[in-house]
């Protein structure tokens, strides 16, 4: 018959809490799934609207979008601004949702340390990459956006997965990936 030895016990109750308060695991492969299935419909429709009609003149155009934009289809840019908050709005509502749920079912605070650290984590660097690609639509990059919000995504991710699940941080990895690949295919950043 095998002896426990309380000390080693406590030792592993103790590991057990402390994980607990420093990663947060709470989060939902489901919310992922929702989130990913969100994008693509979004990004389906921007494709589809954007390729209508040209909607952005410039004085110069090459197939990564310089050149100063001298004329911005108002439509359009309301659409896609529209679309992104949709997709938005709708991600973090899913995300919320499967979240809240996963964590009352394993009995973890939602709004913990490690929690906190996670989404501030994520955070700057999805805030500073949002206004990196601002600033590449104020200077008339546009075919660099979409491999730019990739790769910020990816550190984003990265970031944010050592307060995390390990597997969040493959996937952004696998985003700074795809967006370096987006790089090499400019005028394509859509479907990446």
């Amino acid at each position: 018959m095998a002896e426990t030895n309380p000390s080693l016990d406590t030792l592993k109750d103790i590991r057990a809490l402390m994980e607990r308060s420093s990663r947060f695991i709470s989060l939902s492969g489901l919310a992922g799934v929702f989130s990913g299935l969100f994008a693509l419909v979004g990004a389906a429709a921007t494709y589809w609207r954007v390729n209508l009609a040209p909607w952005a003149v410039r004085d110069q155009d090459t197939r990564f979008g310089t050149g100063n934009i001298v004329h911005i289809d108002p439509d359009v840019a309301w659409f896609l601004a529209l679309d992104a908050l949709i997709v938005l709005f709708a991600s973090v509502l899913v995300a919320y949702y499967f979240t809240k749920r996963k964590a009352d079912r394993t009995k973890q605070a939602l709004w913990g340390t490690g929690s906190r650290m996670m989404l501030f984590n994520l955070s700057v660097p999805l805030i500073t990459g949002g206004l990196f690609c601002l600033l590449l639509f104020y200077h008339g990059l546009i075919g660099l956006i979409a491999p730019a919000s990739l790769i910020f995504y990816g550190l984003a991710l990265m970031n944010a997965g050592r307060f995390s699940l390990q597997e969040i941080s493959y996937l952004g990895l696998s985003e700074i990936l795809l967006g370096l690949v987006a790089f090499l295919c400019l005028g394509n950043g859509l479907l990446f």
